[in-house]
């Protein structure tokens, strides 16, 4: 299969019920993991492989598409239609291709953190015929699929696209599942690290992966106190201590506080794992 057989859909439209409340106000897609939106970390996954992209916006979608600007086609959903939904409102825009579909909440990292192009292996000999996902083992986590866990990638054939409903649907029950009826489905285990960032827990423990055991501080940060296995972004205004916590861009923390384990947000919002 060929570039111009294949496209890429960022699915970015969720509400990120389970993040709140850091998603309150901003949607999940554009938190930061290690002072870059997942947003971002997920388009350049996908552009790193030469793919014609589009992305879905609906909860805060505003934000969404200014930040996107000209990077994909964009395509805004009144309301959340999940994870198939979403595809199925672009069928139109994929037009008879196969669709490699990325959950823009998902984090993945090689294990030296090195850039790349992560998905590559997911493309490599695909015929365009199957569904295919990434995977993980499940380790402590419940497992969905044998022994695996689902890291937040697919490939879908057109026909399996053009038969998606625009509804309330997730790719789960629509295309993956039925696909491995079928026997037609194929898994591709990631090698790297991959966090779904769906509860704060998890976003912590992204961020903390992204700073690899040290300390990660945005230029135009100011730090004065010390810091142990820290994300601090740009603008952000750290006095006190921060011991294995994530600032936000234009956060602070006062010379009087120890922020562990835990988010800040702006002056107060301080969400712990």
């Amino acid at each position: 299969m060929t570039d111009a057989d294949l496209c890429g859909i960022v699915l970015a439209a969720g509400e990120g019920v389970r993040l709140r409340p850091l998603t309150a106000h901003r949607p999940k897609v554009l938190c930061p993991v290690g002072n870059v939106t997942l947003l971002d970390r997920a388009i350049a996954r996908v552009t790193a492989l030469g793919l014609d992209l589009a992305v879905n916006a609906s909860y805060l979608a505003a934000q969404v598409v200014d930040h996107v600007g000209e990077r994909a086609h964009l395509s805004v959903e009144p309301e959340p239609l999940g994870t198939a939904g979403g595809v199925a409102t672009l069928k139109g825009w994929v037009d008879g291709r196969g669709v490699l579909a990325v959950n823009a909440d998902a984090y993945l990292a090689h294990p030296d953190l090195r850039p790349g192009p992560d998905l590559a292996a997911l493309l490599d000999g695909w015929d365009g015929t199957t569904v295919r996902l990434l995977v993980v083992p499940a380790g402590d986590r419940a497992p969905e699929f044998g022994p695996y866990r689902f890291a937040g990638a697919s490939l879908l054939p057109w026909p399996v696209v053009r038969d998606l409903r625009v509804e309330l649907s997730e790719l789960v029950r629509r295309a993956w599942r039925p696909a491995e009826a079928a026997g037609t489905l194929e898994l591709t285990e990631f090698r790297g690290a991959f966090f779904d960032t769906g509860t704060p827990g998890d976003y912590l423990d992204a961020n903390l992966y992204a700073a690899g055991g040290h300390d990660l501080v945005a230029a135009g940060a100011t730090v004065s106190g010390p810091l142990d296995n820290a994300v601090v972004g740009a603008g952000a205004v750290v006095e006190g201590r921060v011991t294995r916590g994530v600032v936000w861009p234009g956060g602070y923390v006062g010379p009087d506080e120890h922020l562990v384990d835990a988010v800040r947000v702006g002056t107060e919002l301080t969400v712990h794992r």
